[in-house]
């Protein structure tokens, strides 16, 4: 059988980010890839120059139409425009009978890489309250976890670890807390689902990191779609995000901060692979 990955979020018009990495990456990793479009933008390499929001009941339209024909193996949730969107995303899932083993991976998109909100307080309760729960996974970065804690942004990894834990304290089934922006020359991970893992890969020197949250979560949820366990899926997926880093440059799409490049395997090029160097 084919294994089949869900995506919700939001769609980003350059093809970097978003739905469009996401179907990028389950493609690339082996998985048919169905979606569920959260949000409209108007965005490039340069930025975001616009949005909007699909209705809410429209978004739970699209799950129920994806989940009464596709046996959907893994699904990955992404950009959340607002409350009423959240809401209606955990309604639809808790009320799916047909989906008891389905891995749910949460990207929390919630800051910007300047550091500006991208949602409201209130979304950022209702994912507290309503979505996280219902996660098998969390994949925070460092200032949505100390959002999410009411705590500063850590700053070592002796920090991030303690932030783990309290994420998971506070109710999330398992959290992959995301370093890459701490300084050093490794890009270090910490898992924490009531046991601590570390997962480090070599940081690359690149403009072109576009989407790289995206990507990660997509890649879980492709491998565990694939039938990976959590720990052993965080590993291949952070292998093929470093090697699609390596590529970005490329390609070299737009004038801004470009994408990574989800198909480096594919076209013609050759690029050295993370999963060898380990």
């Amino acid at each position: 059988m084919t294994a089949i990955a869900l995506t919700i979020a939001g769609s980003d018009s350059g093809g970097g980010a978003g739905i469009q990495a996401d179907l990028k990456t389950f493609s690339a990793l082996g998985v048919y890839g169905a979606s569920v479009i959260t949000a409209l933008t108007a965005q490039n390499t340069k930025g975001v120059q616009g949005w909007i929001a699909a209705p809410a009941e429209f978004v739970a339209a699209q799950i129920t139409s994806v989940t009464s024909d596709l046996d959907v193996d893994a699904i990955k949730i992404g950009m959340l425009a607002n409350a009423e969107i959240v809401g209606a995303i955990a309604e639809t899932l808790s009320g799916l009978r047909e989906l008891p083993e389905v891995p749910v991976i949460v990207d929390p998109v919630m800051i910007a890489a300047s550091g500006d909100p991208l949602i409201g307080e209130d979304t950022v309760e209702a994912m507290r309250e309503m979505l996280l729960p219902l996660a098998d996974l969390v994949t925070p970065n460092l200032m949505e976890a100390a959002k999410f804690l009411d705590e500063p942004v850590a700053q070592d990894e002796a920090a991030m670890i303690g932030q783990a834990e309290r994420l998971y304290e506070s109710g999330m089934k398992a959290v992959l807390l995301k370093g890459g922006h701490l300084p050093g020359s490794e890009a270090v991970d910490i898992l924490f689902d009531g046991e601590m893992a570390r997962f480090t890969a070599p940081k690359v020197k690149t403009e072109h990191t576009h989407g790289t949250g995206c990507t990660l979560s997509s890649a879980i949820a492709a491998e565990m779609a694939k039938g990976a366990e959590l720990a052993e899926a965080v590993r291949l997926a952070k292998h093929y995000l470093t090697d699609a880093i390596k590529a970005a440059d490329d390609i070299m799409i737009g004038y801004g901060k470009g994408p990574v490049h989800h198909f480096y395997r594919w076209w013609d090029g050759e690029w050295a692979s993370a999963e060898d160097d380990n």
